[in-house]
């Protein structure tokens, strides 16, 4: 009896025991697993601890100042476009300050000049409404346009001379704010009778005026409205060329200087030999003759058209004997236009200066000669100066440079 009260009581306490653990909620595996994970929190807090507060610290704000320094996408998109703009204002600027230059050369160009701030002025030019070929050299039709341009401008020195003002006003006649007329300027500073009234106290101050040829006897002496020849001169060695002419008289208009009539057969040989048959019209005037002339053809069209195509006295080439008159049957051996449709025409502007002859009067050139069209009046100047005046499409004035 004893023995079973034992037992029974060892029983009781175990079942205490156990009454007391489960109403505490807690398993011999869940108390083991509270005490490591409390022994984890207990070690994470002590490497906590044994940081140092600084480097915290530290770390935070290094992080504030990145955050800080760190632009935002408005502010990467502000920057960007200032960026953009400020670009964009700089390379106005740039274009602003270099578009002129891009249009016209800065310095000083004449007479001999050559390379690619001459075709730039070339160019320019033409814009205006000249015909220049842009080749970079600054040959005498450049220095004629040049002229040209400057005799429109009150301002400017006319001396064919491209310099600071002179590209300043090309620059304004680009621009619209300067009207140019190519071919008139050099026509508004001739004191000729052509752009005067038909007063004869113009006509006379003209002709006191007018330059005296010093050297007659030249082969490149520049006889024009402005150039005339001495009423007493009469060239040496005057003879008749051994070429065709349309009529059989001796007359005077048949001579030629001994230079000239040379040159002029040579032609003729050539001529015949590609199958062109040329006639010779009219060579030396006397002045006095040149006189009777105009006079009459005054008479018949007015003083003011006689002289487009009818030279007064001593404005006549034909009294320095280096010119001739040529003509073709095909006309009738007249003296007009159609020569340049005929096959002597056209073979005489291709090979004339090949022998030393020029086209005097050539197309496009009245306002520089002072006289229309003339494909029959050769004028004999040397071959060296003929082929440099033809393969230029020039005239004598460029030539000579007046």
């Amino acid at each position: 009896m004893s023995n079973k009260k034992e037992f029974l009581v060892i029983m009781i306490s175990l079942l205490c025991l156990f009454l007391t653990a489960c109403s505490q909620g807690n398993s011999p595996e869940s108390a083991n697993e509270q005490d490591e994970s409390n022994q984890k929190e207990v070690t994470d807090d002590n490497e906590k601890s044994d940081k140092d507060p600084k480097d915290n610290k530290s770390d935070k704000e290094k992080k504030d100042k990145q955050d800080k320094n760190k632009p935002s996408s408005d502010q990467k998109n502000n920057e960007s476009k200032d960026k953009q703009d400020n670009s964009s204002d700089k390379q106005k600027v740039e274009d602003d300050g270099s578009a002129e230059e891009k249009i016209l050369p800065i310095g000083t160009l004449s007479y001999g000049d050559n390379g690619e701030k001459v075709s730039m002025m070339q160019e320019a030019l033409n814009r205006l409404g000249y015909s220049l070929e842009v080749d970079g050299d600054l040959g005498w039709t450049t220095v004629w346009a040049i002229k040209d341009f400057q005799g429109q401008v009150s301002a400017l020195k006319i001396d064919g001379i491209y310099g600071e003002q002179t590209r300043e006003y090309i620059l304004k006649a680009i621009d619209g704010n300067l009207e140019v007329n190519p071919g008139t300027g050099l026509e508004k500073n001739n004191d000729t009778e052509e752009n005067q009234n038909d007063n004869e106290n113009n006509q006379n101050n003209n002709k006191e005026n007018s330059n005296v040829v010093s050297n007659p006897s030249s082969i490149l002496a520049l006889v024009n409205k402005n150039n005339k020849l001495p009423a007493d001169y009469v060239p040496n060695n005057l003879v008749n060329p051994n070429v065709r002419f349309p009529f059989t008289e001796d007359l005077p208009k048949k001579q030629m200087r001994q230079v000239a009539a040379n040159a002029l057969e040579n032609m003729f040989n050539a001529g015949d030999k590609a199958g062109v048959d040329l006639f010779a019209q009219s060579g030396y005037r006397s002045y006095d003759r040149q006189e009777a002339i105009f006079a009459a053809n005054a008479r018949e069209h007015g003083r003011k058209a006689a002289n487009q195509f009818s030279a007064q006295a001593g404005e006549s080439e034909h009294q320095t004997g280096l010119t001739m008159d040529v003509t073709s049957a095909d006309i009738n051996y007249r003296l007009n236009t159609n020569f340049a449709n005929t096959d002597e025409g056209q073979w005489v502007k291709k090979h004339a200066s090949e022998y030393g002859f020029i086209i005097r009067y050539p197309k496009g050139k009245t306002s520089i000669t002072g006289y229309q069209y003339e494909p029959w009046h050769l004028r004999y100047v040397g071959e060296k100066a003929a082929k440099y005046i033809d393969s230029n499409n020039i005239t004598l004035e460029q030539y000579l440079g007046n």
